[in-house]
């Protein structure tokens, strides 16, 4: 593997997008679950919306959201010094 393929792959290991994702999709299912078993007593509390549930679904949309954009648009590694040195030299 190369320098700049090394560098690479440690910029997309440590890309937020990928925890923050996580976080989301982790957060989602649990209250999705939350909101499934849900007494009558804690959806009375909501006005009858089970609110457990549809954070739950917010939150894991938006979880599948951010593991498409950093799957699809994986963080790109900058231009070499020297190239953007002779770009400006001309």
């Amino acid at each position: 593997m190369s320098d700049t393929e090394e560098k690479s792959a440690s910029r997309n290991l440590f890309d937020l997008r990928w925890l923050i994702a996580g976080l989301f999709l982790l957060y989602g299912v649990v209250l999705i679950l939350l909101g499934i078993f849900d007494s009558d007593a804690e959806v009375q509390k909501a006005d009858g919306i089970r609110i457990n549930l549809w954070t739950g679904i917010g939150m894991f949309v938006l979880g599948a959201l951010f593991t498409l954009w950093s799957w699809l648009r994986p963080l790109r590694a900058d231009p070499a010094p020297e190239s953007l040195a002779s770009k400006t030299d001309e």
